[in-house]
């Protein structure tokens, strides 16, 4: 019989994660979080903020016996498995962008890969303002009211061709009417 190991739970996750974390500043001490975060990776490989975080701190860290190059290859390996195991989250899709630019120099490689992260964190930023915004009017203080106004002159500058922005800035408007804070 094979014995099946379990998944880390988030928890745990989370808590190796705080504990690969600690340190940085001096390479030694950078040294030890590069071991702490691999050891993380080897437990669970597709943990994206663990494979963004060794990334980033690997193009920090000068390793004993590691050429630069070598580095830089462990660097892509991981942000673009960061970018696939994430479905291609724009904080991902930026990170290996930044690396793809400043590093191996290849900006139109870069360039793709920025328009894909904006346009990613531009449809999470209009989905969360929609939200906001409707939280705000259903609380239907003054203040959320205000708010939601205030929000609102900005959603619709930002996002003029959104149907869901410019109805919830519509019911935003209108609920301002029916409770005195706008003219009619």
């Amino acid at each position: 019989m094979t014995k099946t190991l379990l998944h880390p739970t988030v928890e745990e996750l989370l808590e190796r994660l705080r504990e690969a974390r600690k340190g940085g500043g001096a390479e030694a001490s950078r040294r030890e979080q590069v071991k702490r975060y691999r050891e993380l990776l080897a437990e669970c490989p597709t943990f994206t903020p663990a494979l963004l975080e060794l990334g980033r701190l690997l193009q920090l860290t000068d390793e004993p016996g590691v050429e630069a190059e070598a580095a830089f290859v462990e660097v892509q390996r991981l942000l673009e498995q960061a970018v696939q195991v994430s479905a291609r989250e724009a904080n991902a899709v930026v990170e290996l962008g930044y690396f793809l630019d400043t590093i191996r120099n290849a900006p139109e490689e870069a360039t793709t890969l920025y328009e894909e992260g904006a346009t990613k964190a531009l449809k999470t930023l209009e989905d969360a303002w929609a939200g906001l915004l409707r939280a705000w009017i259903h609380e239907r203080t003054k203040e959320s009211l205000e708010k939601a106004l205030r929000l609102s002159e900005v959603a619709e500058k930002l996002f003029p061709d959104s149907g869901r922005i410019q109805g919830v800035v519509q019911d935003a408007r209108n609920t301002a009417i029916h409770d005195g804070l706008l003219k009619p």
